[in-house]
Parts: structure tokens; C-alpha cells; sequence
């Protein structure tokens, strides 16, 4: 008599992510087949070596033209190559241009730490949790409850001066983003000094401080060298004013006002990045204004791609999504910003209603 052949049914959470891998792994596919996952060493390079020298050439401009107004004008190009930094950094942190993580790391501590006084572990610690999670309620930090908020749900807690700040976020959303670039250095500073989440880490958490701490002193020491106090002061808030809104206006429309998952509802990757995110269409200026990042739902569907390849895999996600039936959103610049910011304005509707009303 045959042995019996027992079998078991496959549980819905397991065909589902069958399904899930299954609608990714062609475009995978095609992804790889066009080497756009390779890495371009020779671009970064060239990359870095010249936002480098042109943040060498702003700091020589500043101790050449010594306590002058003049001198203060430099905030404006230190704030530009300092947001290019940050995209360096960024890259880094996926793992986007050399082939060793080691390597990365060096990178990232040298762009972040060093060079803009952010600390790189926080930055992945956070960003690398909105990647795997894109405007979840409950796990993405993007979309906390912070100075803005993104849900009514969210508005409906509000009190006080934050309630005022959520009827009126939409219209105050550029001028606190000047607030921005001050606010990522102050989180940084917190994280490396509360010392949580740092207890198997101990070396790591010397080397993010001391590179932090040779940041400020050799940032101070630079502009209060060659500027009275007032100059040096005003330098600082310019660079820093438009270093956040810079990088503000880079990563606000690729999210706000698009899709926010439903915590019950399991999507799969390519749907989970493709719904949540929104391209900005341009040309070579606003790729490189932009960090490449315009190109945001590519970006999040292969966070590890070089930067340089985003826009080569874009007619193939493109094209790959309307065949498959997922919703593809791209968008002009201007565009971009008005469904963002219409997006903030509606989620504080019922708490200016309520204010007309005397509530």
C-alpha cells in the first residue's frame, strides 16, 4: 500500500507574501538585467571630490575675505554644497556607492558627523524604519506627531499653541523648515548623548562624538575667527535657515498627500513603496537640486540603486506599474508642493471649523 502523502494548507499570510514576492521579483528581474544595481564608484567619486573642493572654496572665501558683509553672502553657496553633503551622506546610508559596508559607514560618518554635524545613525536609524514602513501611522517616524501632524486623528489630540500650529500648519510649513536644518543637528546631539540603543555599541558611540564635537568647535572656530560675533551669528543662521529649507523642499512632496496604508491591510513592496510615494518630474536642474531624489518612487523600490540610475530604471517601473495596475503618481515641481501643502491644510479643516464655531 503507498505511504499517504500528507499535505498542509497554505496559510493566507504565506500565499499573500508569495503573491507580494511574485509581483515584485519581474521588475527585479528587469532591474538587474540592465546592471542599474551595480555600482558606480567613478561617479561618486568625481561627485564628492568636487562638492569637496567647493566646500573648500567657501571656507578659503570666508577666512580670505575676513569680518565683512560680503563674507556673510557665502551662508548662501555653504548652505547648497552643505545639502549636496547630505545627499552623499544620504547614499551612504543605503548602501548606494561603494561595494563594502565598512566603506559606507567611513562615508557616511565623514558626510554626516564630520562635515554637517548630524549624526549618521540617527539619520539611518530613522530613515532606514519610513523606508520599510512609507507613511505607516504606527511605523514610520515621517509621519509622527511632531510640530506637523499628518492625520485628523492626529489634529483631534492637538491643545494649545499646537492646535493653533495644525489650523495653520499648511501656511507655516516653509518658514519652520528654517527652522529645520538646526532641529536635525539638536536630534542628533540627543540621540548620541541619551546613549539608548548604543549599550553593544559603545566604540561607535565614541567615534559619533568625537567627529560631532570636531564639527562644532572647527565650525566655530571658523566663523567667529574670521567675523565679529553679530557676522558670525547672522553666518550661521542663514546657512543653517537654508540648509533645512533646502532639504525641505526636497523630501516634502515625495509623501505628504499621498497614500497612508491602513495598519490591518498587508501590502506588498512594490505596492507598499509605488502607492506612498510621488515623483517630480524636471530636468537636469531639478535632478540635481534634488539629489536625484525627485525620483522618489524608484528611489524606495530599490533604495540600494546608485543615485546616477534612478532616472535610467524610471521608464521601466513606469511602464512595469501600468501593466501591473498600480497607481503611478508624478507630478511638476509646483504641483508637487500644492498637493502637499493642500494635503497639511485639510488635515486641520475640522479644528478651524470648530474655531469659527467657538468650539
Amino acid at each position: 500500500m503507498p505511504e499517504a502523502t500528507l499535505t498542509t494548507p497554505e496559510s493566507p499570510r504565506a500565499a499573500s507574501a508569495a503573491s507580494d514576492a511574485g509581483e515584485f521579483t519581474p521588475l527585479m528581474r528587469q532591474i538587474k538585467g540592465q546592471r542599474l544595481l551595480e555600482r558606480r564608484i567613478g561617479w561618486y567619486t568625481a561627485g564628492m571630490t568636487v562638492n569637496a573642493l567647493a566646500m573648500a572654496a567657501v571656507v578659503a572665501g570666508v577666512l580670505w575675505l575676513g569680518d565683512s558683509w560680503w563674507t556673510v553672502l557665502l551662508a548662501v553657496p555653504f548652505a547648497l554644497f552643505s545639502t549636496r553633503t547630505s545627499f552623499y551622506g544620504h547614499d551612504a546610508g543605503h548602501a548606494q556607492i561603494a561595494r563594502s559596508r565598512k566603506v559606507n559607514r567611513l562615508l557616511g560618518l565623514l558626510h554626516g558627523n564630520l562635515l554637517l554635524g548630524m549624526s549618521s545613525a540617527w539619520w539611518n536609524d530613522k530613515h532606514n524604519r519610513h523606508h520599510a514602513n512609507p507613511n505607516h501611522l504606527d511605523k514610520d517616524p515621517d509621519v509622527g506627531e511632531g510640530v506637523m501632524v499628518w492625520t485628523e486623528g492626529q489634529a483631534e489630540k492637538r491643545t494649545g499653541f499646537a492646535r493653533w500650529l495644525t489650523r495653520n500648519q499648511a501656511r507655516l510649513f516653509f518658514p519652520l523648515l528654517l527652522l529645520e536644518g538646526i532641529a536635525l543637528k539638536v536630534a542628533s546631539v540627543q540621540m548620541v548623548a541619551k546613549g539608548e540603543g548604543w549599550e553593544k555599541q559603545s566604540r561607535a558611540r565614541v567615534v559619533e562624538s568625537l567627529l560631532l564635537v570636531t564639527h562644532f568647535v572647527a565650525y566655530a572656530a571658523l566663523i567667529f575667527s574670521a567675523m565679529g560675533p553679530g557676522k558670525a551669528l547672522l553666518f550661521a543662521f542663514i546657512h543653517h535657515a537654508l540648509f533645512g529649507l533646502h532639504l525641505g523642499a526636497v523630501f516634502a512632496p515625495n509623501h505628504k498627500g499621498m497614500e497612508m496604508p491602513d495598519p490591518d491591510v498587508r501590502w506588498g513592496h512594490l505596492r507598499k513603496q509605488v502607492l506612498t510615494s510621488r515623483n517630480v518630474r524636471g530636468g537636469l536642474v531639478t535632478d540635481w537640486m534634488m539629489g536625484g531624489l525627485n525620483y522618489q518612487i524608484e528611489h524606495h523600490l530599490f533604495p540600494n540603486m546608485p543615485r546616477v540610475h534612478l532616472r535610467l530604471a524610471q521608464p521601466m517601473v513606469r511602464h512595469y506599474c501600468r501593466e501591473a495596475g498600480v497607481s503611478y503618481a508624478e507630478t511638476g515641481l509646483i504641483d508637487s508642493y500644492r498637493q502637499a501643502l493642500t494635503h497639511m491644510h485639510g488635515v486641520g479643516a475640522e479644528l478651524r471649523a470648530q474655531r469659527r464655531a467657538g468650539g
